[in-house]
């Protein structure tokens, strides 16, 4: 991410990442050349040196190669890498009318450098500059608009990628950002509905049994101070979450009594595994509302949990009627858990429900978290 965000600053500062390497190559070959030539014109102008007419006017060539072509080069990359964002439609013209000044500009210097090492006459100065003006300028608009040509659309597709690239981080951004708010929209949900089926628990209690009353509202204000913390954490430990179950079901207990009966096997070794919030609370609630409070002989609820082959399985089974899966809202407990697992873990979180020997079993499982 950061080296993205580094790659934004330097295109927003006319800079796209990379454009400065190949330029780079190609002026360091220029220079060397350019020091090269300079070594070879001192020797040649001092008499070290002795060259043919052929020779002479390759010479001359190589002259006008460096005084046009290494200014060329520079010019063009730095006018690609400044103006092709800021003026894409001027930019080719840009780049023509300074080839064209750079062409006259580096054929006086030539004709100079030949003057003084004796190739150009002295009275030939400027017939020289003439007759090769309209030649550099061909050849240099032709080689150098190429050169352009291939740097303004390296730079285009440099500064494409760096914003499909750019983007895409904005918006796995957005949709982190999405994923948290929907969590954080559905685990509210859980809270006010959980609090509602306890507090009219206490209200049952509060006129046969004020001890037991009292006794239960400070079992909720432990599952209220739980459920808080739960809004701002992404999972739980195990070990709170059967903390939260057990105060839960003593909480109903004191409404249905013997009618409700339960159970829960989870080993010790599982207490620092990492579930969601409220998860099982959820699952013991639906299994109170399906079973227990529409029989009146009420049902037995069995917990368990288990860890294979790095995956958590939790299971909350009744041997009440049963229900469907398929006919829960959304807006119930268990879509909401759902929906969470969804969040959380993707393709990987499932929760099913099976009719076993008389027990409808719900079945959460997804990845262990280390």
């Amino acid at each position: 991410m950061n080296g993205q965000t580094n790659n934004a600053a330097g295109l927003a500062a006319g800079q796209p990442s990379g454009a400065s390497y190949s330029p780079f190559l190609i002026r360091a070959f220029w220079i060397i050349c350019g020091a090269t030539l300079l070594i070879f014109l001192l020797f040649f102008s001092q008499g070290f040196i002795k060259l043919s007419e052929t020779g002479r006017r390759l010479l001359a060539i190589f002259v006008y190669s460096a005084c046009i072509a290494l200014p060329s080069m520079f010019l063009v990359t730095q006018l690609t890498v400044r103006l092709a964002g800021k003026l894409p439609r001027l930019i080719a013209l840009l780049q023509a009318i300074s080839l064209v000044l750079i062409a006259a500009a580096g054929s006086l210097a030539a004709d100079f450098v030949l003057q003084l090492i004796g190739i150009v006459p002295r009275g030939g100065f400027w017939s020289e500059f003439r007759g090769s003006l309209s030649f550099s300028i061909v050849i240099t608009l032709a080689i150098g608009m190429s050169v352009s040509t291939y740097e303004t659309l390296r730079y285009k597709l440099q500064a494409a990628t760096l914003e499909a690239r750019t983007r895409q981080v904005e918006q796995e951004r957005a949709y982190k950002l999405l994923a948290e708010a929907r969590l954080s929209s559905l685990e509210s949900r859980i809270h006010p509905h959980f609090l509602f089926n306890t507090l009219n628990s206490i209200a049952a209690l509060i006129p046969t049994d004020p001890a037991r009353a009292e006794d239960t509202v400070g079992r909720l204000a432990s599952l209220l101070r739980f459920s808080l913390q739960a809004q701002h954490n992404g999972l739980a430990p195990l070990a709170q979450e059967l903390k939260v179950v057990r105060d839960y079901l003593e909480i109903e207990k004191t409404r249905f009594g013997p009618r409700l009966r339960y159970e829960i096997l989870a080993p010790n070794t599982l207490d620092s595994v990492k579930i969601p919030p409220l998860a099982l609370q959820t699952l013991v609630e639906n299994a109170v509302k399906h079973a227990v409070a529409q029989r009146s002989e009420g049902a037995s609820i069995r917990l368990t949990a288990a860890m294979e082959a790095g995956w958590i399985m939790l299971e909350v089974s009744d041997d009440g009627p049963g229900f469907s899966l398929g006919a829960i809202s959304p807006e119930h407990g268990l879509g909401n858990l759902v929906a969470r697992l969804d969040l959380l873990f993707g393709p990987a979180g499932r929760l099913n429900v099976t009719r076993e020997n008389e027990w409808t079993v719900v079945r959460v499982a997804f990845p262990a978290e280390s």
